[in-house]
């Protein structure tokens, strides 16, 4: 189950908790313990995983319209699976399992896998978040090597890619927020094997997530494209049995 291990503390014999060793962090970056979560903390800023704040999104009646669940939609699927290959904090992974995906998750930075697992841990306490949860499957690690191996075994019916891109906005505070994270993990710096992999997974559908007028992924022009003012998911239908990258 998802929830396995995902609190911040362990339970000694005594029931009383005893801290978790977080990871290593940069220089000016903190985690912190706080009543609304595990919070990392630097430059005067804070930084939090929280799926709390989606709930208004993956209502029925909007979530259908959210551009990523259009997007990865399969039809004649009854629950097909998801790998989102990279998770960050896990809120488009939600949307895709509040959809009704099962959804597997990889996220290799151990910071942010800290964040990711002290949320989920939270969200499987909210009536309006659990039945979601349920359908999520956190893997910390790389996903390249695992789609590779994937493609042998398990053929997901879609594969999601969010590479990570600088905001672009006018709010300093989101700017800021951004270049939090970023001192964390940097955006994607080898896109063609990310790509690869997920070809290599056999999946009925890549999902990219990118900037509006980005350019695409490792230069392949996609099947298809949904935008919004704010990002667009370039769809890539693999023709079976023919590949697409020699």
């Amino acid at each position: 189950m998802i929830n396995e291990g995902m609190s911040n503390h362990n339970e000694n014999a005594r029931g009383q908790s005893a801290p978790v060793a977080y990871p290593a962090l940069p220089d000016g970056l903190e985690l912190l313990e706080t009543d609304e979560g595990l919070t990392l903390a630097g430059d005067g800023m804070t930084l939090r995983a929280d799926f709390c704040e989606m709930i208004p999104r993956i209502k029925q009646g909007r979530l259908q319209q959210e551009l990523l669940v259009r997007a990865a939609k399969i039809k004649g699927a009854g629950e097909p699976l998801a790998v989102d290959a990279t998770a960050g904090f896990g809120q488009d992974s939600l949307l895709l399992a509040a959809a009704g995906f099962r959804v597997l998750l990889f996220e290799r930075n151990p910071v942010i896998v800290a964040l990711l697992r002290d949320a989920l841990h939270r969200a499987a306490a909210a009536p309006e978040l659990a039945g979601a949860v349920e359908r999520m499957q956190f893997v910390e690690g790389d996903s390249v090597a695992a789609l590779a191996a994937m493609g042998a075994q398990t053929h997901p019916d879609v594969v999601y890619l969010d590479p990570m891109f600088p905001a672009r906005t006018k709010s300093a505070a989101v700017k800021k927020k951004f270049q939090l994270l970023h001192r964390l993990e940097q955006p994607c710096d080898n896109p063609d094997a990310m790509l690869r992999a997920a070809l290599d997974a056999n999946p009925r559908k890549i999902v990219i997530k990118r900037p509006p007028k980005g350019p695409h992924l490792a230069d392949m022009k996609p099947s298809y494209s949904l935008a919004g003012k704010a990002v667009r998911y370039d769809v890539i239908v693999p023709p079976r049995n023919k590949p697409l990258l020699d």
